[in-house]
């Protein structure tokens, strides 16, 4: 390179200002000419004016300019700092080392300042180079591996939806043939026997007409004696032939639910470090064949009538289809033999105290609350174990969910706020309370009010004080309330007490004021009553494995064994 046209030398001194630059002050910062060094030192003889070729300035510290007095010195003799201040964390000067601004602080040679920072950020390059920045780009590595297997996956499940899909079609087609079949055999059967009866009418028809031949024959006969020889069949054409009804099968179809099909089961994202998760799909019911579909009665049928020894009978939950756990107004829950009408075993509450509600677990274990000592309890071999103990809130009733949860109901010590907590062991999973509005979903005050879980998962609550019954789904968001059906029976307003589902995920309530339970499907439409009388005093429901209804009527201290699906 030619050193006359090369930009780097033809910068120009800053001192003359037309010379070319060849020397450095590293003191001052400035570049010089040859000519302007000597000038340089003699401007100001108070610096250790250090002079280095141009080419070697770098290799020269540069200190940082003194903040704190830049105004008080000329643009080319600032004042450097060679001195810091720790105690108020920044560089000083000369000047302010001969004032009184750090008298007292703690003072160090900047240059050693400089050394522990440089070690710092050596130490934190090194961490960032070594290990920070490799292990991101694992992450970032390993996630893009997890995005292509995640494709890859969900492509696998994808298909093996459309391969389920392509079965239950086949399936369909099955049965449809199948039934498509058996209507044809049905058809093919009636018009045999329509067939054979016309046969037979046809028979008769051309025997009656040959007796009407016959007697016109004799009727124009001038033979006296033909007339005694006309048999007298007409008492056997008098009595026609029976007439035969023929009955068409009617279709009913079953409306369809896709998560009784199949469902994706809950999926999560965690991380490592936190064990943070988010839940991605909703939760969706297990899949589970559909019931066998059963029809309601036109009149329900008592099976079977239990007395309990009790002066008041406030709960019944199934324990079996042959035996029936009960709650009374006292501190005594008794077990009791369906067919035999007899007491098996009692279990006394633990504190004393009268039982608020009972249930039965999926394991067949007595649960009962407690409100005055707060607490819910499971009854194990006869052994009492308190499972739930609260502050500030009263548990009242209470049912065990067919994932072996617990849903209890609750009030606040003010009898203001009313919650449906959801309990897996002792552990809280769940509270629900409110609607989307931010409204309480149940009433105030000390009401009973019973719960149940239907065959969807749905919350089901039969809520005294609000005359109504509140369903929520599995989530906690509101479904619909149900607030009795118009006209109502004897015209009492609705009241609904016990509350229990069946297979059919129909929803049966006690209303007690009017004597009778209302059975709604699991939408909220009424479908019909089961009429008790009006002075019943209705109060507990259950239902058994083969859909029979029991009943506890409160005054006469009975339970009613009730059938009332075909």
């Amino acid at each position: 390179m030619d050193p006359r046209t090369s930009a780097q030398d033809m910068m120009q001194c800053d001192l003359c200002e037309t010379a070319v630059v060849q020397m450095h002050c590293d003191t001052c910062f400035v570049n010089l000419c040859k000519a302007c060094v000597g000038e340089h030192f003699s401007a100001d003889l108070s610096k250790p004016h250090k002079i280095v070729h141009f080419k070697d300035k770098k290799s020269t510290l540069i200190h940082p300019r003194c903040t704190s007095h830049e105004e008080e010195t000329c643009d080319v003799y600032e004042e450097t700092c060679e001195m810091y201040c720790t105690h108020c964390d920044v560089p000083i000067c000369t000047i302010c080392l001969a004032s009184d601004q750090h008298l007292g602080h703690k003072l160090a040679r900047i240059l050693e300042i400089r050394d522990k920072k440089r070690d710092n950020l050596i130490k934190k390059q090194t961490e960032l180079k070594e290990k920070i920045y490799p292990n991101y780009q694992d992450i970032a590595s390993d996630v893009q591996i997890r995005m292509s297997q995640l494709e890859k996956e969900y492509g696998d499940l994808s298909t093996a939806i459309t391969k389920h899909g392509e079965d239950w079609h086949r399936e369909i087609d099955k049965l449809v043939k199948k039934l498509k079949a058996e209507v044809d055999e049905m058809k093919n059967t009636q018009l045999q026997t329509l067939q054979k009866h016309l046969d037979e009418m046809n028979k008769t028809i051309s025997d009656i007409k040959d007796e009407i031949d016959s007697v016109d024959s004799v009727l124009e006969s001038t033979d006296i004696s033909s007339l005694f020889s006309v048999p007298s069949t007409l008492d056997e054409y008098r009595k026609l032939p029976r007439k035969i009804t023929v009955t068409i099968p009617k279709f009913i179809p079953k409306k369809l639910q896709a998560d009784q099909l199949f469902s994706l089961e809950t999926i999560s994202l965690k991380s490592d470090e936190h064990d943070d998760s988010m839940k991605t799909t909703q939760k969706s019911p297990e899949a589970v064949s559909s019931p066998p579909v059963k029809q309601l009665l036109d009149e329900p049928e008592t099976v079977t009538t239990i007395h309990i020894g009790y002066r008041s009978l406030n709960n019944v939950a199934c324990l079996s289809d042959e035996e029936i756990w009960t709650r009374g107004s006292d501190n005594i829950m008794k077990l009791y033999s369906i067919n035999q009408g007899s007491q098996l075993k009692s279990i006394t509450t633990k504190s004393g105290n009268t039982a608020s509600d009972i249930a039965v677990t999926t394991s067949g274990d007595l649960v009962y609350t407690d409100y005055i000592d707060r607490t819910v309890n499971i009854v194990k071999n006869e052994k009492i174990e308190e499972v739930i103990r609260l502050q500030n809130w009263l548990p009242r009733n209470v049912c065990s969910t067919s994932s072996g949860d617990l849903l209890v109901i609750m009030v606040s010590d003010d009898y203001k706020q009313t919650k449906v907590v959801r309990y897996s062991g002792s552990t809280e999973k769940q509270t629900i309370q409110f609607d989307d509005k931010g409204q309480p979903l149940y009433s105030s005050g000390h009401y009973d009010r019973y719960i149940t879980e239907n065959r969807n998962q749905d919350i089901c609550v039969s809520d005294y004080g609000a005359r109504t019954v509140v369903v929520v789904n599995e989530a906690g968001k509101l479904r619909f309330r149900y607030t009795g059906h118009t006209p109502a029976l004897k015209n009492n307003p609705f009241d609904p007490q016990g509350i229990t589902t069946d297979s059919q995920s129909h929803i049966l309530t006690a209303a007690s004021n009017n004597g009778c339970v209302h059975i709604i499907d699991q939408d909220g439409k009424f479908l019909r009553y089961i009429d008790f009388g009006l002075w019943s005093e209705l109060r507990g429901l259950c239902v058994d494995t083969n859909d029979n209804l029991f009943v506890a009527q409160m005054s006469a201290s009975q339970v009613k064994k009730i059938k009332y699906l075909q």
